[in-house]
């Protein structure tokens, strides 16, 4: 039976990269997004956000009936949408983790600021994280339980 693996953590906690160390297929939001779309899409960002939601989960049900596990790199802030995620691929039959990525707030602001320089240089394809980013993230991030985390990845 395959395995839906859901990564959870801060922005710039190491997701992506711990994501394409596991043996399954990742799927991601903002690559699918930076991909497509112009990066700075103001109001529209979470229309299209969940739109590539829709499809990406689509796709995941598509792969996981061919028996082929799954990662889902898009962060799951809220606890609501983790729950549902789990309860939907659940009722399907398949087993599915939350991995959680942890790291101490130091090392947090020094990963920002080195990703936020990288996206100035040009050297990698991910969204800036301004003021305004990260202030709508810190008030709309839930950290997971003890009961719904599944691998915990302490940094």
């Amino acid at each position: 039976m395959a395995k839906l693996i859901l990564i959870c953590g801060k922005l710039c906690s190491g997701k992506t990269t711990y994501a394409k160390t596991l043996p399954a297929v990742p799927l991601s939001v903002d690559e699918l997004m930076l991909t497509l779309l112009d990066p700075y899409l103001g109001d529209l960002h979470e229309v299209y956000a969940a739109r590539a939601k829709a499809y990406l989960l689509q796709k995941t049900e598509e792969l996981l009936a061919n028996g082929v596990d799954v990662v889902l790199d898009w962060g799951f802030w809220k606890a609501a949408e983790r729950r549902a995620i789990r309860d939907r691929f659940m009722g399907f039959g398949y087993a599915v983790e939350l991995h959680y990525l942890s790291l101490p707030d130091a090392l947090w602001e020094a990963r920002i600021q080195a990703r936020n320089a990288a996206v100035l240089r040009g050297e990698v394809q991910a969204y800036q994280v301004d003021e305004n980013l990260r202030h709508k993230f810190e008030a709309m991030f839930e950290t997971p339980g003890e009961g719904e985390i599944d691998v915990l990845i302490a940094i």
